[in-house]
């Protein structure tokens, strides 16, 4: 039997191509970037390096061969931003003009000190400017407003800490802990995306609902089968979850686009066509604390916003000539995507 594959080659070339760039020219350790279409989950291109090549998988080292995107945890940091401010819009928490009355500074958590990303403050800014500004202290608000119950209600919504089916071996999915596990802080970083580590793929499918009026498709490589015949039995589309309702991923798609326009990756931004997305510099966990020297960088996003064709995840692994996701994941992000735009023939939108 054969299988027929929803992988388009040239996009794969593309996106192995930009991201091998990318690695070059940040000097990461490793790097990866999937891209999905939300509206039926299929993969259209995924890539990591390091790498091996399979016709001489012998010279490398067993380290090479596991699929990185399925495999890998991670903290996910801002890019998981969206996924709990959408589940408090959801709930009517809270609304894009709400505004955050404890960003004005560092916030005292069970002991812990939470600071921004960049030390920089923006009292009484709407949860609109707190996805702009990547704010940490109005996602700190956030997942308090939402409550320990409604958080991990939403992280089971959205299949964080399950498989998400694909058709790949490897995938791993992290557990998550039960609710009387969970300390005052821990739901505090969860807003902000640390403390709480996923699969690239997880995110990638959580992320798609946004794009897809808040349904979940389940990600799939495979199209269809094709028997000793050549009949072709299709692998049909499966949804696997409605996390939230189709007005709040409408709303929680303009907040995305006010963040790509105006937030910190807005230089790298392609005119005239309206993409919802979001940075992400998550710090990495090693022995206990912090390594405040090494990051993972990342950008997530789907365009066109009005009626997405692709969602996209760009990883990088410790990046050394710049730390942030603004600086690195968004142009590799960017560039892709404006490659995509001429693929599918997609007209500017602004």
């Amino acid at each position: 039997k054969g299988l027929i594959l929803n992988i388009d080659r040239g996009i794969q070339f593309l996106a192995e191509k930009k991201l091998k760039d990318g690695i070059d020219r940040y000097g990461e350790a490793g790097g990866m970037v999937a891209i999905m279409e939300p509206k039926t989950g299929a993969i259209i291109a995924m890539a990591s390096f390091p790498s091996f090549d399979p016709k001489k998988y012998q010279e490398y080292s067993d380290d090479f061969y596991k699929n990185a995107f399925v495999s890998n945890l991670y903290e996910p940091g801002s890019t998981f931003k969206p996924l709990v401010m959408s589940a408090a819009f959801n709930e009517k928490l809270l609304t894009p003009s709400t505004r955050c009355p404890i960003c004005a500074g560092p916030i005292s958590v069970g002991g812990y000190d939470l600071h921004t990303w960049n030390d920089k403050y923006y009292p009484n800014s709407t949860m609109l400017e707190v996805i702009q500004h990547s704010d940490n202290t109005g996602m700190v608000y956030t997942a308090q407003k939402l409550g320990l119950d409604n958080m991990t209600e939403y992280l089971d919504k959205y299949r964080i800490g399950k498989l998400t089916g694909i058709d790949l071996e490897g995938e791993t999915a992290p557990q998550i802990k039960p609710k009387e596990s969970w300390y005052e802080v821990d739901l505090a970083t969860t807003g902000f995306g640390q403390g709480i580590s996923v699969t690239p793929i997880e995110l990638l499918s959580a992320f798609s609902s946004i794009a897809n009026e808040g349904i979940m498709m389940e990600p799939h490589v495979v199209s269809g089968v094709k028997d000793e015949n050549g009949k072709i039995t299709k692998i049909e589309p499966k949804q696997s979850g409605r996390p939230i309702s189709k007005a709040t991923a409408k709303v929680m798609t303009e907040v995305l686009v006010n963040a790509v326009n105006k937030g910190e990756a807005q230089w790298a931004r392609i005119k005239g066509y309206r993409v919802a997305g979001k940075t992400g510099t998550a710090s990495i966990p090693v022995e206990g604390h912090y390594d405040p020297n090494k990051t993972i960088a990342s950008f997530i996003g789907f365009a066109p916003a009005n009626d997405p064709k692709f969602v996209m995840l760009v990883i990088l692994d410790r990046p050394t000539a710049r730390i942030y996701g603004a600086e690195t994941a968004a142009p590799i992000f960017f560039g892709i995507a404006e490659a995509l735009f001429t693929h599918f023939g997609i007209a500017p939108d602004e």
